[in-house]
């Protein structure tokens, strides 16, 4: 079985036509098939898959407030907080390291800043996660109806369609689970793309997967977020299977997001129809997830709870209609998006762009690299490095949100389509950089990770799944260099000969082929990783040091 990781779903009349030169039409990229799709299947080798990866912030550290974590440069979570982006690492594919000059000497144009732009609504990519069936794919269907980016006519077809198999209540799910196997087995395997506008913000929203075999597909897309949707099931039973510490995706997706560096989120508590819109229910569950998600390094002012029904269309984009729902005066889920803080761009940095997806078109001549940017900015004509290739070429055009434009920057997903490389070069895993600031592309790496609640020690030789961006290859760790003290950062014990749950840890790591990669202090979206073993997460860190080939 072959599954895409990330998938475009046209909802608007004006985005069913994507330009030509790019061509990211989405019979391209959502034909699970297709051998030029670069996004990583759920049981690919993990040699050959690439998916994004980052770092939950001392997600399990004992006994740990948050606000304990912000004391000391050298304690994990704070690296991850505080640590200013400077510094450079080096780069194996540059022969002349010394010459490539240090990232604070960049000075980007004029047109690069985003005071030269017209009057547009900020762009916020919203990741939408939580425990399978908990309604993510219905919320965000009947979000996007009632915001108008899905017609009547359209509602109407999806309705019929999901009565005559059967499943009338996955009307608007299908919305945005559009693949045949998606629909017969009534779950979500990809992340779903999807837009709509708010009074403050320009949505992005990448419906999540939630079932535990598609955990890579949900971390492909769901890296890019800035903000997320945790999705809780208030029914009886199916919070607690989601919050359950053996197989709950409810902790592992907020473990995750956290690890991304996403640290705004709404809780939203859906299917409170299910409790006859219990207050107490609500209450319960509030208490219980808060505790975790503190433990998780969430902060409480940056933790929004809205109770909902999406299926009832109950508190969506305005105040509760039925009388059972009298007992709640917060904001509705709309509302409460646009509550969000603007998520910070890197506008002024130089270009950097990891490559989630590409489409080849041979018969054209053309490759099209997708992916966010998470610096800089790129204008037709500019000149870009693909890395690990080191091939230089132009940007023939650019498309956002599947509309042409002129120019993009910092936090827009866009496809780029160059000339002047070989479409064999441009790889999902890789990276569009400037071509004066290369990043580091490297097989060797020194981490400094947590390990989260594991049965089995880590071990030298240990064999792990390594995940950085959208990268992923096959790990063995080479040393364990010290055991650190997860409130102090200090180093406590040296060259231990395992690592058991909640330890933090220096390790060095060699990898089975080279990623690019960049130490976390200069760039945060180049230096979160995780581990995973056996299908579950079991460390997350950052990269401390790039150990390139000159240096061994």
């Amino acid at each position: 079985m072959s599954v895409e990781g990330l998938k475009l779903v046209n909802v608007a009349p004006n985005l069913n036509k994507p330009s030509t030169s790019t061509a990211p039409s989405n019979k391209t990229t959502n034909n699970a098939n297709t051998s030029t799709s670069a996004i990583p299947s759920a049981t690919s080798a993990p040699s050959n898959s690439k998916v994004k990866s980052d770092y939950v912030e001392n997600s399990h550290a004992s006994n740990v407030e948050a606000h304990t974590s912000n004391k000391t440069t050298n304690n994990l979570s704070s690296e991850l907080n505080s640590m200013t982006v400077t510094g450079k690492s080096g780069n194996s594919k540059i022969d002349n390291k010394e010459k490539i000059p240090s990232r604070v000497e960049y000075k980007p144009e004029k047109w690069m800043l985003v005071d030269q732009t017209n009057d547009r609504l900020t762009q916020l990519n919203l990741a939408i996660v939580g425990h399978v069936d908990s309604g993510k794919s219905t919320l965000s269907g009947r979000l996007l109806h009632l915001l108008g980016q899905i017609s009547q006519k359209q509602m109407h077809k999806y309705e019929k369609e999901a009565k005559l198999q059967g499943k009338g209540s996955f009307a608007y799910a299908w919305a945005l689970d559009e693949s045949a196997e998606e629909r017969e087995r009534g779950i979500t395997m990809t992340v779903a793309v999807a837009y709509f506008n708010s009074n403050k913000y320009h949505v992005v929203i990448l419906d999540s997967p939630g079932h535990k075999d598609f955990v890579p597909n949900m971390i492909s897309g769901a890296t890019q977020a800035d903000a997320a949707i945790l999705v809780i099931d208030a029914s009886l039973g199916a919070f607690e299977a989601g919050i359950a510490s053996a197989g709950g995706q409810t902790r592992e997706h907020a473990q995750l997001i956290r690890s991304f560096g996403v640290d705004q989120i709404i809780v939203s508590v859906n299917k409170m129809d299910a409790v006859q819109y219990s207050k107490d229910r609500f209450d319960t569950i509030k208490l219980q997830l808060g505790t975790f998600l503190r433990s998780c390094n969430f902060r409480d002012s940056n933790v929004s709870w809205v109770p909902l029904s999406a299926m009832e269309n109950q508190n969506l984009v305005g105040p509760a209609s039925d009388a059972r729902f009298s007992w709640y005066k917060g904001p509705s889920l709309l509302e409460a998006i646009d509550a969000f803080q603007p998520p910070a761009r890197e506008y002024s940095k130089p270009l950097l762009m990891p490559i989630c997806d590409v489409i080849k078109l041979p018969s054209q001549g053309q490759v099209s690299a997708c992916g966010k940017l998470e610096a800089g900015a790129l204008r037709n004509g500019s000149k870009v490095l693909v890395l690990p290739s080191g091939d230089v070429g132009t940007v023939r055009s650019l498309e956002r949100d599947s509309l042409p434009c002129s120019v993009a920057r910092a936090g827009d997903n866009v496809a780029v389509s160059l000339q002047g490389v070989d479409a064999s070069s441009v790889m999902s895993g890789g990276v569009l950089c400037h071509p004066d600031f290369p990043v580091a592309v490297s097989d060797r790496l020194e981490l400094k990770i947590l390990v989260l609640d594991v049965q089995t020690p880590i071990l030298i030789g240990s064999q792990l799944e390594f995940h950085i961006h959208h990268a992923k290859e096959v790990a063995k760790v080479a040393k364990i260099v010290s055991l650190l003290d997860p409130k102090t950062g200090k180093v406590t014990k040296k060259s231990p000969r395992c690592l058991l749950a909640k330890q933090s840890a220096i390790v060095e790591v060699v990898l089975q082929g080279e990623v690019c990669v960049d130490e976390f202090s200069s760039s945060r979206a180049l230096g979160r990783v995780f581990l995973r073993s056996s299908g579950t997460t079991v460390a997350v860190g950052v990269v401390t040091r790039v150990i390139t080939a000159e240096r061994n």
